[in-house]
């Protein structure tokens, strides 16, 4: 049975955590394939800075390098507000035999529990929880999980657009294909 991971989020943008949780969850979790999505609209969160498209490339150009990481447009293409259980469908429906872990981070995977569908989503798949930095972690109701092991990265997008914004070198922020697109957007820089 094949081992599919999907690892979703804004990426707005993708940065150098978002790498080493992708290649941690491979590595880890024994995926023959992390499908990273970029979401459109997520009820949960805030609307992005970058346009989709820009997010999509950025994301393309972040996991290029880690094999096998294939970058999705799947909920970009969906009409109305993108929810997980939709996305697990459509790879479900995609790939017949497969199991499905969704990785999250360790913020994200204690709000599971409310995210829409939670108990059909629970059901289908098992979850992946990346440590982040500043503290424990806690397991949702229902969701059969496992720990990604890796060192917490203390980085987040929010953060990153700050100190863009700021005028940081993203070198130590950004992966390096990444670098170009996100300061000729103009988006995250002055």
């Amino acid at each position: 049975m094949r081992v599919v991971g999907l690892f979703g989020g804004m990426f707005d943008p993708p940065h150098l955590g978002h790498v080493a949780a992708a290649e941690a969850a491979l590595a880890g979790l024994g995926l023959d394939e992390l499908v990273v999505t970029v979401a459109k609209d997520p009820r949960h969160r805030s609307a992005p800075v970058a346009p989709a498209e820009l997010r999509l490339e950025m994301t393309r150009a972040a996991f290029a390098d880690v094999g096998g990481a294939v970058v999705s447009d799947l909920e970009l293409r969906r009409d109305g507000p993108t929810y997980t259980i939709d996305t697990v469908e459509a790879l479900l429906d995609q790939d017949h035999g497969s199991r499905i872990v969704v990785v999250v981070g360790a913020d994200a995977a204690a709000a599971m529990g409310r995210w829409h569908r939670a108990g059909e989503l629970a059901a289908l798949v098992e979850v992946g929880v990346v440590p982040r930095s500043g503290g424990p972690w806690a397991v949702p109701a229902g969701f059969r999980v496992r720990r990604v092991d890796m060192a917490p990265v203390d980085l987040s997008s929010s953060g990153v657009r700050a100190a863009l914004l700021a005028g940081a070198d993203p070198g130590g922020l950004l992966p390096r294909k990444v670098v170009p697109l996100a300061l000729a957007s103009r988006r995250y820089s002055r």
